[in-house]
C-alpha cells in the first residue's frame, strides 16, 4: 500500500469539511429547536386547575420532556462527533479507518461523515 492511498487528497478533504459544515448547520438549528420547545414547555406550565385530565396532561407533558431531552443529548453527541471529524481533517487522519487503518470509502464518509470505521472493521466489532 503506497502513502497516497492512507490518506485523502486535500481536494477531497475539502469536499468532506464541507458535507460536515452543511450537517453542523443543520444540527445546531435542530438543536436550537428542540431547546426552544422544552423552554416553551416549562413556561406554560403556570396554569393551576387541578383535574383529572390536568394529571393525565402532567404525564404526558414530562413524557414528552424527556423524549425532548433524549433528542437533544443525542443531538449534541451528533453536533461533537461532527466537530471531532473537523479536527480530523485538520489534523491528516480524517478518512483513515481506526480499525483496519485503511481508507474508508468515500460513499461511506458522504453518508456518515464524523464515522472513524469502514464497513469491514464496525461488522467485525459486532461480531
Amino acid at each position: 500500500m503506497t502513502d497516497e492511498n492512507v490518506r485523502y487528497s486535500r481536494e477531497d478533504l475539502s469536499e468532506f469539511d464541507q458535507i460536515i459544515q452543511e450537517k453542523l448547520v443543520a444540527a445546531r438549528r435542530e438543536l436550537s429547536f428542540i431547546k426552544e420547545t422544552l423552554t416553551r414547555r416549562n413556561d406554560s406550565g403556570t396554569d393551576n386547575t387541578a383535574s383529572s385530565a390536568k394529571v393525565l396532561e402532567d404525564g404526558a407533558d414530562t413524557a414528552e420532556k424527556e423524549s425532548m431531552n433524549q433528542l437533544a443529548s443525542r443531538q449534541m453527541k451528533f453536533i461533537q462527533q461532527l466537530e471531532n471529524a473537523q479536527v480530523r481533517i485538520k489534523n491528516g487522519t480524517y478518512g483513515v479507518c481506526i480499525g483496519t487503518g485503511k481508507l474508508i470509502p468515500k460513499d461511506r464518509l458522504r453518508a456518515v461523515p464524523h464515522t472513524q470505521h469502514s464497513i469491514e472493521a464496525k461488522m467485525a466489532r459486532r461480531d
